[in-house]
């Protein structure tokens, strides 16, 4: 399955960008976000725990689609495809990364912000690419200058997204997806108040399908 194919497989269009600081956190917050509704999680690289949660994730829901992000090296990539992400996420892209993404034929977004980068991904044969950071790149404006040139393209923008910009993101044609860090508070996380992280997954999931919804009239 290709990157556009696992999207558009998602039930919500959200990606909730998961730090995990404690392992013991992984599976009562993969069990919240998918309880709320989420449809896959990105657990960032940017802590030693990150390969052992996607793995605890990964043997608590084998059926739930657990990514991982940041990965910026072949053996990130694939040492990330051991601990069994389902997808793989790169802030940028380089020869090696998609050499690494071809010997393992997991679905790969890898960074574009420009159009030679979006340029060098398609001549990988990708065509879904995460747009990253966001709103500093130019977010919405950015993303739909974009559309003109490369109409085939589709983005799965990050950093800086908040709850009130979501929706201008989404009604985007070019966007297919929104990753974010705003379903998981740093605060919520720390203190493991799951019900209340459940819930904010919940208002979440309703008010995307309403934008969605709206997208689709």
């Amino acid at each position: 399955m290709d990157a556009k194919s696992l999207l558009a497989s998602f039930t919500c269009p959200l990606i909730p960008v998961v730090v995990i600081d404690r392992l013991d956190d992984a599976v009562p917050l993969a069990e919240a976000l998918l309880g709320g509704g989420i449809s896959a999680l990105e657990v960032t690289l940017r802590t030693p725990m990150g390969y052992d949660a996607i793995a605890a994730m990964k043997s608590a829901f084998p059926n739930s689609k657990i990514g991982a992000g940041t990965v910026c090296s072949e053996g990130a990539f694939d040492r990330a495809a051991g601990s069994g992400a389902d997808f793989i996420v790169s802030p940028g892209a380089t020869d090696r990364l998609f050499k690494a993404a071809a010997n393992r034929g997991l679905p790969f977004l890898p960074g574009a912000v420009t159009g030679s980068e979006v340029l060098m991904a398609m001549e990988y044969g990708y065509h879904t690419l995460k747009f990253f950071p966001a709103e500093a790149a130019g977010g919405v404006p950015a993303l739909r200058a974009l559309s003109g040139p490369f109409p085939e393209i589709s983005f799965m923008p990050t950093g800086g997204i908040t709850p009130d910009s979501v929706a201008t993101y989404l009604q985007l044609t070019n966007v297919s997806a929104v990753g974010g860090s705003w379903l998981t508070p740093q605060h919520l996380l720390a203190e493991q108040r799951w019900e209340e992280l459940r819930q904010l997954a919940l208002d979440s999931v309703a008010s995307v399908t309403q934008i969605s919804e709206e997208r689709l009239m």
